[in-house]
C-alpha cells in the first residue's frame, strides 16, 4: 500500500509592492507572469507620489498526493 508520495518544484513568482494613495500604505500583490506584473504596477506609477517595485522570487512548492 503506497501511503503517499512528496513532488517539489520550483516557481517563479512576481511580487509587486507599490504605494496605494487611497490608504496611504504601501501593500503587495503577487502575480504568475511578469506582464501581469507589470501591468499592475504601471497603474501604481503614476501622480507625484506613486511608485512600484517588481521583484522576480523563485518559491519551491511542494505538493502531496495521497
Amino acid at each position: 500500500m503506497q501511503t503517499g508520495f512528496m513532488e517539489n518544484h520550483t516557481v517563479q513568482e512576481f511580487h509587486v509592492t507599490y504605494f496605494d494613495a487611497d490608504c496611504g500604505r504601501s501593500r503587495a500583490e503577487i502575480f504568475d507572469t511578469y506582464a501581469e506584473a507589470q501591468r499592475f504596477a504601471n497603474k501604481y506609477c503614476s501622480g507625484e507620489d506613486g511608485w512600484a517595485v517588481i521583484d522576480e522570487v523563485t518559491v519551491e512548492h511542494v505538493r502531496l498526493a495521497a
